[in-house]
């Protein structure tokens, strides 16, 4: 399972930067979802994998570079450790985080995001 469950974490990012929404969408079962903490216009929970994909649009649409850093693997689900950076006019984002995919049956059933910085996120996703 790890050597598939890495290569599925290294697929979801590659379609994540390249913002190739169908090639997410390939990789999440259909009742996927997304809870993602903090008060700002990417939060809350996405509910099916139109919605993460929405949701992982809607992100990438503030001009993210996703630096991976590590995919980590466990027994069965892996996560992702990223260095995500942004800047515009009024603000700057710096963060890392760890995005765990929960696996079922070789594609994400959950994804589950861990930031550094929930208050500098909430600043920069208005």
């Amino acid at each position: 399972m790890s050597t598939t469950a890495h290569a599925l974490g290294r697929r979801f990012h590659a379609a994540l930067t390249a913002r190739d929404w169908e090639g997410i969408r390939s990789t999440l079962h259909e009742d996927a979802t997304w809870p993602l903490p903090g008060d700002n216009t990417v939060s809350g929970t996405a509910v099916g994998a139109d919605a993460v994909v929405e949701r992982a649009r809607r992100i990438a649409s503030y001009g993210l570079n996703f630096e991976l850093l590590h995919i980590l693997v466990s027994r069965e689900n892996i996560a992702l450790s990223l260095h995500n950076t942004a800047r515009r006019e009024d603000a700057v984002l710096d963060e890392y985080l760890s995005t765990v995919c929960r696996l079922r049956d070789g594609r994400i059933a959950e994804i589950e995001t861990f930031l550094s910085d929930v208050p500098g996120m909430n600043a920069f996703f208005v």
